[in-house]
């Protein structure tokens, strides 16, 4: 199959993998507008398509902080049991009918407590919905393995227990953590304390960085708390010049560490300006592990199979190019070796070789 002519269904049978993904961020509109009568909250719109345009039109301010800004919507109706069980059930359904076949969700518990619930409470109850998730899309023929990782909200104070769940969470789906919200202004090493807690323990991490701050931001995240993993992480071309990496990129690059990127989700905050342009092309040409991500699907207004779809139309990419970052993303995830080889040996691999026999 050519680069420009793969089918579209072909695509969205293709299986995927996602390592960055906001639990709070990927709501149905439908459900959205419905949990919000239940509790009383006034949406932008009531009709679930035009609040989906609502989203991804308030999104697109190329702003950072209004595009975290359009959450309050999504976590307004994530405050109940309720809420939580039947967000985080969808969410597993959506992704197996995109054809992922690994997924790892994120979100901060410390954003679901104000109606009455605990951080662990919040925790215990996403995971019973993300169980149910998995029975039923395995119970439908499209089995989809979910780990969730916990966020700390870096510009609030919760961070470190947030990382302290993360290790009482470690044996009951919980597979890692990040830290989450405005980057530029909050540096990942003010919560360096939680960072050097979780190594202690064994817990991996990730940490948003390169987004709306540059180099320094992924320099500590890596060199400083840590990181095995970054999200996002586009402005590592700033420490590339005519494709000759300095020091910082070619650490990223020659200890394989992931970059979770998301390239709807940068244009709408103005770290990318096109696909077509996309550092993630370069980066992969240069032989980084590019992994492909959503981030926020309500928000963003995407699936994987639209985030690999663009990449086809508009930067040239390849069936061999989507295998690639779908490898590199099990080759990434936070669960044991002999699993993610199992994904890519007996599940990645074989979906790939049959959609190019079609």
């Amino acid at each position: 199959m050519s680069a420009t002519r793969i089918d579209a269904d072909v695509i969205r049978r293709l299986p995927k993998a996602v390592l960055h993904d906001h639990l709070d961020g990927g709501l149905r509109p439908a459900t959205l507008v419905e949990l919000a009568a239940e509790v009383g909250h006034t949406l932008p719109e009531t009709d679930p398509e035009g609040l989906a345009a609502w989203f991804y039109e308030a999104a697109n301010s190329g702003d950072l902080v209004r595009y975290i800004a359009t959450f309050e919507h999504t976590l307004a109706v994530l405050q109940t049991r309720e809420g939580l069980l039947r967000a985080a059930e969808e969410y597993v359904l959506d992704l197996a009918a995109d054809g992922v076949v690994y997924g790892e969700v994120r979100y901060a518990p410390e954003l679901n407590v104000n109606g009455g619930l605990t951080m662990a409470e919040v925790v215990e109850t996403v995971q019973e919905g993300l169980a149910a998730g998995m029975a039923k899309a395995a119970a439908q023929g499209t089995p989809v393995r979910v780990g969730t990782l916990l966020c700390g909200m870096r510009m609030f104070d919760r961070v470190r227990e947030a990382a302290d769940l993360a290790v009482a969470f470690r044996d009951a789906g919980v597979v890692g953590f990040d830290i989450a919200g405005a980057e530029d202004g909050f540096p990942p090493a003010d919560h360096l304390a939680a960072f050097e807690h979780l190594r202690r323990e064994s817990v991996p991490f990730t940490i948003h960085a390169g987004e709306a701050h540059g180099l320094p931001s992924i320099h500590q995240a890596l060199q400083v708390c840590g990181a095995q993993r970054i999200g996002h992480g586009v402005r590592i071309t700033e420490d590339i010049v005519d494709g000759k990496l300095g020091r910082l990129a070619g650490w990223v690059r020659d200890r394989r560490i992931a970059l979770e990127m998301c390239p709807t989700s940068n244009l709408q905050t103005g770290a990318a300006t096109s696909i077509a342009d996309h550092p993630i092309t370069a980066l992969r040409d240069l032989g980084f592990r590019v992994t492909l991500n959503t981030d926020n699907r309500l928000v963003s207004g995407t699936t994987m199979t639209r985030e690999m779809s663009l990449l086809v139309e508009e930067a040239g990419w390849s069936v061999e190019d989507l295998r690639a970052v779908t490898v590199n993303a099990v080759k990434s995830a936070f669960i044991p070796f002999d699993e993610r080889n199992a994904l890519i040996e007996n599940v990645v691999l074989p979906g790939y070789a049959a959609a190019s026999d079609r």
